[in-house]
């Protein structure tokens, strides 16, 4: 027996799952047999006996999860931070467990009530003693940790657990002496998993399969080369064995169904503290602000769930409820994640959600200088699709030409800050980038519900889908066209060769020869087939009438591409009446600007297609200032492209065949976004269609 070792345990007389707060708890109620726990209870207490000293708490009427004592408190030395228990179920126990310590001489730390932490349940520490290793995601929360830290005097490392099967960290995860740790990885999230490799060697990791883990093998008390636990795998066993541990099982299926084994049965109360290790972590909290219609708008719940699913936890500070229906609503959230990646992902989002650093917190960015043209600082912002300002001289200055996937580049002007949206190779020597996530807010509109539903056709919230009426979507975006043309508006079109496979060309043409597009985007093909169509009846040698293949007729797209070559542009063909009708035909007569932006494999190519993709890339961008609406048709390269390129507000209509590519705009999160999975010549018949019935006081202009 190791006399400096000593357990506190407590007698199962008032055990039983009473309730359910644990997934092992579900279907148990009052199944267990007191009498078989008793007697298992005996067993696990007598192998600790000949291994070390065990004290006894007074079981107590009422707190049948008492019999758990690893979540009474956490001790090291002679400190002990007491439970703050998540569940009102466990809370009974506390001050029971809190009068044993007190008894002991034990100094004891209390956590506020309201942030739970639920002992050595969740906090484990290294067998050498050199940090503290503490769970959080089901029981403890993570902004207990700094307290842990700083009354303990110990480095703490977070883990975040994923499974609610293991819902504190002495079920999947029990450090061993030597160095060694038992622990079950699934269980756990990847960045949990990065830090348990950073600081355990490979060697030292042993890594359970499933079948062990839910026989709670983790759940085991480790007395210098001891290993006690309720069951384990003869692989598990010989893993053990040869690493020069016995194990020792002892059945323990009573306490299973309440979701414990050998380690929740006890707490250890004798944790030496090594002189030399003091507090550290790193857990980091911010504060951050949001307005707006929180709760119609669900950005308050986006940001709560961006918050916990990237691993953090939040504690709301304050929330003030609009008083009418029109009123914006304001909430201030402390985050607090478990290290500062962490924290900056989590900011990320929600910035993109809307929310600001407190204005006292923040009164510039952070901003480094470019020396190296096209290559920005390391960590730099990372711009979204959203309106930002940046703060600077602790004013609020606009970012300009607003797009994702770029940089925010800062220059002075007079004295006075410019800040724009830059591509990376667009970087100058001298400019400032900004870099990290401080002073930095997206501008999210307001609207109140009755602004939101005041228009005829309220444009659809940001969704994909095949089932959706393909006739009530037209209808929509039939009506919003309209409005985007009588009010001198701009519509983009994003086209691939598709719309001229199914016969969609002479309804994008009639779109263009009525004032409903301003701009065409799209690659070599759409123009070559649409031109093969309209001078040689076929579309990839296909007779577009008949349906059927024409002799020779996969020779007409390289034929139709040399006569436009011989002309020296699609504009000087239509001027010769060579080309008489068709899609670029009808941009060239109503003076609708294209880009055509090339690839690799195309033919020819026309001599209007762009071959330089920088270039194409910055006439696209040009095309698209100033759009109020865009509509996609079936070109997946070029419609993501545009979708990168265009800020938040303009409305976008996705049609494609293919689900995948609707659901890659919609992933842009914007909320003026449809996507329709349907055949693309048949949403542009249906569209022309129901423009015709709509009545207009605008006046066709005749070519």
């Amino acid at each position: 027996m190791s006399s400096s070792i000593r357990f506190l345990m407590c007698a199962p007389d008032h055990y039983d799952v009473d309730y359910v707060i644990n997934p092992w708890m579900e279907g148990n109620i009052h199944k267990s047999s007191r009498d078989r726990a008793v007697e298992q209870w005996q067993k696990l207490f007598h192998v600790l006996k000949e291994q070390a000293v065990v004290d006894l708490v007074q079981p107590q009427p009422g707190v049948p999860d008492m019999v758990f004592t690893a979540n009474a408190g956490l001790v090291l030395g002679d400190t002990v931070v007491l439970s703050r228990f998540f569940h009102k179920e466990r809370q009974g126990e506390e001050p029971f467990f809190k009068q044993w310590f007190e008894s002991k001489g034990y100094t004891v730390h209390e956590l506020p009530k309201d942030l739970p932490f639920e002992g050595a349940g969740d906090a484990l520490l290294d067998r050498e003693g050199r940090w503290l290793w503490a769970g959080y995601g089901f029981r403890s929360e993570l902004d207990s940790h700094p307290y842990l830290a700083k009354w303990l005097d110990i480095e703490v490392l977070s883990l975040r657990l994923m499974d609610e099967r293991f819902y504190h960290l002495d079920t999947c995860f029990c450090p061993l002496s030597g160095g060694y740790l038992l622990y079950y990885p699934p269980a756990f999230d990847s960045y949990s998993n990065r830090l348990i490799e950073m600081r355990v060697p490979a060697e030292k990791r042993i890594a359970i399969k499933e079948a062990d883990a839910v026989n709670f093998a983790c759940n085991a008390v480790n007395i210098d080369s001891v290993v006690v636990m309720n069951k384990a795998s003869e692989d598990l066993k010989a893993r053990l064995t040869k690493l020069g541990f016995q194990v020792i099982e002892t059945p323990l299926t009573e306490f299973l169904k309440a979701g414990g084994a050998a380690k929740c049965l006890t707490l250890r109360v004798t944790e030496p503290v090594r002189e030399e290790v003091h507090a550290s972590t790193p857990v980091e909290s911010r504060a951050v602000r949001m307005e707006g219609h929180l709760l119609d708008s669900g950005l308050i719940n986006r940001a709560l769930d961006a918050i916990v699913e990237n691993g953090g936890s939040f504690q709301v500070l304050n929330f003030s409820l609009g008083e009418q229906r029109q009123s914006t609503s304001s909430a201030e959230v402390k985050v607090t994640a478990p290290s500062r990646d962490v924290m900056e992902e989590i900011i990320s989002q929600l910035i993109d959600l809307g929310a600001v650093p407190r204005p006292q917190e923040v009164c510039d960015v952070n901003m480094e200088p470019v020396h190296q043209a096209g290559v920005a600082p390391d960590d730099f912002y990372v711009t979204t699709i959203y309106p930002t300002e940046v703060r600077v001289n602790c004013e609020w200055v606009k970012v300009q030409n607003q797009r994702m996937d770029g940089a925010i580049a800062v220059t002075f002007n007079s004295g006075s800050p410019v800040a724009r949206c830059k591509l990376l190779r667009d970087l100058e020597v001298g400019e400032h980038v900004i870099v990290g996530i401080e002073g930095i807010r997206t501008i999210r509109k307001t609207e109140s519900r009755e602004q939101r539903n005041k228009q005829e056709f309220s444009f659809m919230s940001a969704g994909v889908s095949s089932e959706r009426r393909v006739e009530l979507v037209v209808e929509q975006v039939a009506w919003e066209l309209r409005q985007v043309r009588d009010q001198g508006g701009k519509v983009v079109v994003t086209a691939g060769p598709v719309v001229i496979h199914t016969g969609g060309g002479e309804h994008l043409s009639q779109l263009i020869r009525q004032g409903y597009v301003q701009a065409l985007l799209g690659g070599n093909a759409i123009a070559v087939h649409d031109i093969e169509q309209n001078m040689m009846g076929t579309s990839l040698g296909v007779d577009m009438k008949r349906g059927v293949a024409v002799q020779g007729g996969h020779r007409h797209h390289l034929k139709v591409i040399n006569t436009i070559r011989r002309y020296g542009s699609i504009a000087k063909a239509v001027e010769q009446g060579v080309l008489q009708s068709g899609v670029m035909y009808e941009c060239v007569r109503n003076n609708v600007p294209f880009c055509l932006a090339g690839s690799i494999r195309d033919d020819g190519p026309l001599p209007d297609t762009e071959m330089d993709l920088i270039k194409a890339q910055t006439e696209y961008a040009r095309l698209l200032q100033g759009a109020d609406m865009i509509l996609m048709l079936s070109s997946m390269l070029h419609s993501i492209g545009v979708g990168n390129m265009t800020a938040a507000g303009v409305k976008m209509v996705c049609v494609d065949i293919n689900p995948a590519v609707v659901t890659k705009l919609s992933d842009r999160g914007s909320v003026e976004s449809v996507g329709v999975v349907t055949d693309v010549g048949l949403f542009l018949s249906l569209l022309v269609q129901q423009l015709d019935k709509l009545t207009s006081p605008y006046h066709l202009v005749q070519v």
